[in-house]
């Protein structure tokens, strides 16, 4: 049986950045002076599976990196992910989308008026 995986074809692109964030992710191991074995265990995950996500393996958990990153104490780095004031291309969209002028000024309703 085929796995989830072989079936969908991440874009190039994307690849890229995972096999980027997979190395990054070793450098910070090495620079620490921790073995795969080491850091597995203070993430609380398999040895197999940090050496996954090293090798930039797209079928790892997202949950996995998040919690290497914890271990690694560079989970504040990803603050600055997908953050919704740095998306000038959504914030492009969702402007174009406003009302270019506003509506027909109203009268007040004088029915309280002694």
């Amino acid at each position: 049986m085929p796995s989830l995986m072989s079936k969908f074809l991440m874009p190039l692109e994307a690849t890229e950045r995972i096999t980027q964030l997979g190395q990054r992710i070793r450098v910070a191991r090495i620079r620490r002076g921790w073995s795969v074995a080491e850091l597995a265990s203070k993430a609380g995950v398999n040895r197999n599976t940090l050496t996954a996500l090293e090798l930039g393996r797209p079928g790892t958990a997202v949950g996995v990196c998040f919690t290497v990153l914890w271990a690694l104490g560079l989970d504040r780095s990803l603050n600055a992910v997908a953050d919704p004031d740095s998306d000038l291309h959504g914030k492009a969209l969702e402007a174009s989308r406003r009302p270019t002028r506003a509506g027909k000024a109203r009268k007040a309703s004088n029915d309280y008026d002694f």
